[in-house]
C-alpha cells in the first residue's frame, strides 16, 4: 500500500467528496463510461453538461453546481467550458488510482483476534 499511503490525504479528501449521496450519484453516473479494467481514453470518457447530469436528483441547479465543483476540487471531476455548457467527466486515471487503493487492500485482517 505504499502508493496509497503516499496519496493518503488525496483520498481522505475524495472520500470526503463521495460522502454525500448526490456527489456520489453525480460520480456514479460519469464513472459508468470507464469502469476499471476496460480500455479508456480521457477522450472517449463521457462528457456531460451539468444539466445532464443533474437529471432525476431532485436539486436544484445551484446546489448541482455545488456538488459538481467539490467533485471537481477532490481531483474526481474534470470540467470545461464549451460556450455557455459545462462539461464534465471523469478521467479514467483517476478510477486506475481508486482501483488500485482498493486492489492493495488485504483480504483477510492483519490484526490478530480481529474479525476471526
Amino acid at each position: 500500500m505504499s502508493n496509497s499511503r503516499n496519496n493518503s490525504g488525496e483520498l481522505v479528501e475524495q472520500f470526503k467528496a463521495l460522502g454525500n449521496q448526490h456527489r456520489l450519484a453525480l460520480f456514479s453516473r460519469l464513472a459508468a463510461c470507464c469502469p476499471p479494467g476496460t480500455s479508456c481514453s480521457t477522450e472517449e470518457a463521457a462528457r456531460l453538461c451539468i444539466g445532464q447530469l443533474g437529471e432525476d436528483l431532485d436539486i436544484s441547479p445551484s446546489t448541482l453546481s455545488h456538488h459538481i465543483k467539490e467533485l471537481n476540487r477532490a481531483g474526481l471531476v474534470q470540467m470545461a467550458r464549451r460556450g455557455k455548457q459545462v462539461e464534465c467527466w471523469v478521467d479514467p486515471r483517476t478510477l486506475e488510482r481508486l482501483a488500485a487503493f482498493f486492489g492493495e487492500l488485504p483480504l483477510k485482517p492483519q490484526i490478530e483476534g480481529v474479525c476471526q
